[in-house]
């Protein structure tokens, strides 16, 4: 049987704008997507940690330093908040307890600490 597993997580990112007018997405520094194993298209998870909203949306390529929510979900986070993205995968039990989730800690500018 194949299990829902944490896969991967970008701690306390700070929204850098939001695109209300926009077919929707989250859009994450290229370099963030690659440190956190995410692919554009990807379905991820977005908990916003200073209004409790959660959603799931999926990950486009955006900027340097951007993390900016787009079309509905711009209507759940301003500029200035953080958020915690989270991405799961689907793996059978059993290998499912050796998988290790990347967890990136970001700063105020979403730079990898």
């Amino acid at each position: 049987m194949l299990i829902s597993i944490f896969k991967s997580k970008i701690h306390m990112a700070t929204i850098t704008d939001t695109l209300l007018n926009y077919e929707g997405s989250i859009a994450i520094d290229p370099e963030l997507l690659k440190a956190a194993g995410l692919i554009p298209g990807e379905k991820v998870h977005v908990l916003n940690f200073d209004n409790g909203q959660r959603f799931e949306t999926y990950t486009i390529i955006g900027k340097k330093g951007e993390i900016s929510l787009r079309g509905p979900a711009a209507r759940l986070g301003k500029k200035g908040q953080r958020v915690i993205i989270l991405s799961y995968g689907l793996e059978e039990a059993k290998k499912a307890v050796k998988i290790k989730p990347k967890i990136i800690h970001v700063d105020p500018k979403n730079k990898i600490k």
